[in-house]
């Protein structure tokens, strides 16, 4: 026997000892720091908080345990892939329940940049860059828990297979490459679609998932850490193709679109249609239309009403505690925080840390649509808190929403995050300077220190929170999944004239679809209009309930707010 106490997993890591160092070496062990975890070959022992006191009793510890015919083997010095190794061996059951989150997304394996690596699954097919096939199994598994939580999804994908609607379509997709993202490319290729994948965000892509989707033969180009080079370049390699030409386009935030227009703007002429999701993306596409510059019909789903009140009112109201959460260890309760930018996202955020106890601030331009007073916020001016809050969080799509004035009158240990999917709501750019000291806490969270000493704490580097730091929830992804794959059918089929060079919402017809397909989930059951009330609407009793004009609010509404 090896152990006395194998399969006990290590809760948190020792910051002081860098991964695959040796700690301790004699006649009855090694002690390394394998994947957050103090391995003694066989051995691991729990620690709620790892100081180098704890290290010692757990040497001393060890000390007791003889291990006298192992005493030669284990004076060997073994090479850092042996002891990764034997650490993967000996925690087999642990290794197989580890979460995406706390495993592979943030493995660092293999320093080697995916592009400098030559990969292929299993039936030799290459044509992905991602960061390591042998993780597909546990990107499967992720797969089919995320399948379980997307009835809408799945139920389209039952009803729809076999009459294949997209029969033909070759999309190039851009957007966060999660399971629930899979599920989407998995009932998109049922549907007969061919797909070429790559990521909106370079902070939020499972690398497990990617991994089962290169394993199932789609072409996907993501890896968690990817640098702004990576990033433009997987988004060349997907729609660069020598033989294969993408007819559809779905995107996440405008980037895809906007280095199609910039160094292919010939492949426009065979493209049918772009389904766009983000507020960003979508305001570019209006900026296209204005000017004159959109080619192709452009369906934006982002103001679907069903997409508003679920991604982002309902996902972001339990994923911004989540997100803060995992990364600062926060207690809500009594913080003064102030949220910039009230609409659906903003709400989410407000509501979720007012049930906390915080103390909450909105920042606001628009006096009507979105005015936090009636929900028992204080409308303020940034400037006139930004001293005495404890937690920023923009969420408007716009640009230098928080600058480096704000930043340099924050408090000291202000944490300061973006829920928008764009980097631009926080002046990262001007905290890069030599006056400033950038000091790594772990992943994802960094503080940038003054030269008095204060410091402040920054989460993803100003990206998107919950996708970079945490999860959303899968159900909520569920809805807008379902809406862009209805979406996409919704172009590629329209016969020629339905749409013009424009961006359409989504017919609420469909919108109303969607929705519908989510209730059994929860055993409701709609009241059915009689004849007689739907003729005193003025309504179909089968739907559309509401015009299509009709939505929560415009994309373009968050866009100023400051």
């Amino acid at each position: 026997m090896l152990c006395v106490a194998e399969k006990t997993r290590c809760q948190c890591g020792f910051e002081y000892i860098m991964m695959g160092t040796e700690i301790y070496k004699g006649p009855i062990a090694y002690i390394a720091y394998i994947q957050e975890e103090v391995v003694c070959f066989g051995f691991r022992l729990e620690m709620a908080a790892p100081t180098f006191n704890i290290v010692v009793s757990f040497l001393s510890l060890c000390r007791q345990i003889q291990f006298a015919d192992q005493k030669q083997e284990f004076n060997k010095r073994p090479t850092k892939i042996g002891r990764r190794s034997l650490s993967r061996s000996i925690s087999q059951s642990s290794t197989d329940s580890y979460s995406s989150a706390a495993s592979y997304t943030d493995s660092s394996d293999d320093e080697t940049s995916p592009r400098d690596k030559q990969q292929k699954n299993s039936k030799g097919n290459g044509d992905f860059c991602i960061k390591n096939i042998k993780q597909a199994d546990f990107g499967r598994r992720e797969i089919e828990i995320a399948e379980q939580e997307m009835p809408a999804l799945m139920a389209l994908r039952k009803r729809a297979q076999g009459e294949k609607p997209l029969a033909g379509a070759k999309v190039v997709g851009c957007t966060h490459i999660t399971a629930q993202t899979a599920v989407l490319m998995e009932t998109l290729s049922a549907l007969g679609a061919q797909c070429r994948w790559a990521a909106c965000n370079i902070y939020s892509t499972q690398n497990e998932v990617a991994a089962a989707l290169a394993e199932g033969g789609f072409s996907v180009f993501a890896w968690k850490g990817e640098s702004e080079d990576d990033f433009w370049w997987c988004i060349d390699r997907c729609v660069n193709l020598e033989g294969w030409q993408p007819n559809m386009i779905l995107d996440d935030g405008g980037d895809l679109t906007h280095w199609i227009y910039k160094k292919y703007p010939n492949m426009f002429k065979k493209i049918k249609g772009i389904v766009e999701e983000s507020v960003t993306g979508v305001h570019r596409l209006y900026q296209l239309s204005k000017a004159g510059k959109l080619c192709v019909p452009a369906m934006n789903v982002n103001d679907s009403v069903t997409k508003q009140k679920f991604d982002n009112l309902y996902c972001c109201r339990e994923s911004i505690l989540d997100g803060l959460k995992r990364t600062t260890d926060v207690m809500f309760g009594g913080k003064q925080v102030v949220v910039c930018g009230y609409g659906e996202v903003g709400k989410g955020c407000c509501a979720a840390l007012k049930a906390m106890g915080s103390i909450v601030y909105v920042t606001e331009i628009d006096p009507i649509s979105h005015c936090p007073i009636m929900d028992g916020f204080r409308l303020v001016k940034l400037n006139e808190v930004i001293r005495q809050v404890d937690i920023v969080i923009t969420c408007t799509g716009n640009k230098n929403v928080v600058v480096r004035e704000y930043l340099d009158r924050m408090k000291n240990g202000c944490i300061v995050c973006n829920m928008g999917h764009s980097n631009t709501e926080i002046d990262v750019a001007s905290l890069r300077t030599p006056e400033l000291t950038w000091e790594r806490v772990r992943s994802q969270v960094d503080h940038v220190i003054w030269p008095d000493g204060k410091r402040i704490v920054l989460l993803a580097e100003g990206r998107l929170l919950n996708l970079s730091c945490s999860t959303v929830p899968t159900f909520v992804l569920s809805i807008t999944a379902t809406t862009q794959a209805l979406a996409l059918i919704e172009l590629y089929n329209a016969p020629e004239g339905r749409y013009k060079q424009d961006v359409y919402l989504l017919p609420k017809k469909m919108d109303e679809y969607v929705a519908s397909l989510h209730l059994p989930t929860f055993d409701a059951h709609l009241t059915e209009l009689s004849d007689e009330q739907a003729k005193y609407l003025g309504l179909n009793k089968n739907g559309p309930f509401k015009p299509n004009y009709y939505r929560l609010r415009t994309s373009s509404d968050q866009f100023n707010t400051t």
